[in-house]
């Protein structure tokens, strides 16, 4: 029976999901894949991280890494003030940002 419609309509089942397919790739193309580079590069990044570094934290607070624990950092923010923070809470990497910056 569904035979019948199906020779009837002109168009296969298959033709049909062409255009739904192209959609399907081009949104993994352009979102999925990138996002997930960018979540490998992230945990890339905080697995590496390392005493003395100068990162900023998700927050915007900017220190240096005075001390590494397995999940928590402590970060000095000034000469005798120490905040701790996840690993999760390092956005990105200021060393050389801020070497740049002083030479400037």
């Amino acid at each position: 029976m569904s035979l019948i419609f199906l020779l009837q309509s002109g168009v296969s089942g298959l033709t049909g999901m062409w255009p739904l397919l192209a959609i399907m790739v081009v949104f993994w193309l352009f979102f999925i894949r990138p996002q997930n580079k960018k979540q490998k590069e992230q945990q890339k990044f905080i697995q590496e991280i390392e005493k003395g570094s100068e990162v900023c934290t998700t927050s915007g607070m900017i220190g240096k890494i005075s001390k590494i624990e397995e999940n928590i950092i402590t970060l000095q923010v000034d000469t005798k003030t120490f905040i701790r923070v996840t690993r999760g809470a390092i956005s990105k990497e200021m060393t050389e940002m801020l070497k740049t910056g002083a030479e400037a």
